[in-house]
């Protein structure tokens, strides 16, 4: 990824020539991807066996912090244990499978609420009421099950459930959150749509002035980005206007906080993207082919000198969200909701991207890349 100096002397070459990135080809999109339930089933599949973000470090601060929720279908709760240690385990009793943990929290022990067995942080099977009704259990080996394995990188927890086909998003990490961003806010929201079209929506900024002419579009540019391609992930920048400001600033030290919206697309399903005045970050879990939940953080800009936020900053965060919530994140999901709706119509076989949206075809190729992956995986399983 290029640096900010880099950065800014890409944007302001763009400006001056009425230019933006392109990409080498077009890339055409089955929309029955977007459909069908077989392609759905195989996504699952593959996200099973590619380390996948779950969740920020940051919604694990302290001993006992957990988040549980579905990932790739899969009930799974992630704890930091006494040891500070980041675990992740299936979220079933191994007694008769009930879901130990919901949501998120900090615990000392999970308690079963069915029969009251109860594990240890760090997954070891703790207590069994009336032990002697079950003379033969072997607590050591009937501890909570851990997934194959988990990574911290760049501020996320990755997990991976199942034997890989492969690295994923770890080929290659941009450096992402920092230990001095607050997190200050969390939601969940659910959409009727595929997860491809509200993540495609993201990776261009061809349509900036017609979809958002009031609330984006006054304070950027038509159709001006720089994309940035690591691994099969990738990073879209969307310059404000102000950014002109800085055409004679030192070069050295400088940052471009405040100057430009940074999407970064986290194979597959991850976004994180630093904003005007705060970081969102948002991981999405697909629970059908039309229908995807989204679990969502906001925090705070990391600042250059490495300090934490103080209470002003803070204060432009939460506007700065709150201004995300009410226009432009309600006028992309329209967008997304009426192509969803419009499948049905039989106008389109395909989904044609186009130059401008080489983002889109790097995340598409690298999603066709994996399922070829795993559909050789399968086969030799056979």
């Amino acid at each position: 990824m290029r640096s900010d100096t880099e950065l800014l002397d890409h944007i302001l070459d763009h400006i001056d020539n009425g230019t933006t990135d392109l990409g080498e080809q077009d890339w055409f999109e089955p929309v029955e991807n977007y459909t069908s339930q077989s392609r759905f089933d195989a996504e699952r599949r593959l996200m099973r066996r590619l380390p996948i973000p779950f969740c920020p470090v940051a919604a694990l601060p302290e001993a006992g912090s957990y988040v549980a929720r579905a990932s790739a279908g899969v009930p799974l709760v992630v704890v930091r244990g006494l040891d500070g240690a980041i675990r992740a385990f299936r979220n079933a009793c191994r007694h008769r499978g009930m879901q130990l943990a919901d949501g998120s929290g900090c615990t000392k022990i999970f308690r079963c609420n069915y029969h009251g067995w109860a594990y240890r942080l760090d997954g070891r099977l703790e207590y069994v009421p009336h032990e002697h009704g079950f003379p033969d259990l072997d607590k050591n080996n009937n501890g909570l099950v851990p997934v194959h394995a988990v990574e911290v990188r760049s501020g996320l927890v990755f997990i991976t459930q199942d034997e890989p086909v492969g690295l994923g998003a770890l080929e290659s990490l941009p450096e992402l959150l920092t230990e001095n961003q607050v997190l200050f806010d969390s939601s969940e929201s659910v959409e009727d749509t595929n997860w491809k079209l509200t993540a495609e929506g993201t990776l261009e900024g061809y349509h900036i002035k017609p979809t958002h002419p009031e609330s984006f579009y006054p304070y950027g540019y038509d159709n001006l980005n720089v994309i940035e391609m690591q691994g099969p992930n990738s990073r879209v920048c969307f310059p404000f206007r102000r950014i002109e400001t800085l055409r004679d600033a030192p070069r050295e030290g400088l940052s471009l906080n405040r100057m430009v919206t940074l999407v970064n697309r986290i194979f597959p399903f991850t976004s994180v993207n630093q904003l005007s005045q705060h970081c969102h970050v948002s991981f999405a879990e697909p629970e059908s082919a039309t229908r995807t939940r989204y679990f969502n953080y906001n925090f705070t800009l990391p600042k250059p000198n490495g300090s934490l936020p103080n209470d002003e900053d803070l204060a432009r965060a939460r506007k700065d969200a709150a201004f995300l919530a009410d226009t432009g994140n309600q006028e992309d999901a329209k967008v997304v909701s009426d192509i969803q709706a419009a499948m049905s119509s039989g106008a389109n076989t395909h989904y044609r991207f186009g130059r401008f949206e080489s983002a889109i075809h790097h995340l598409h190729c690298n999603l066709a890349r994996y399922l070829e992956r795993l559909d050789e995986f399968e086969k030799s399983r056979h």
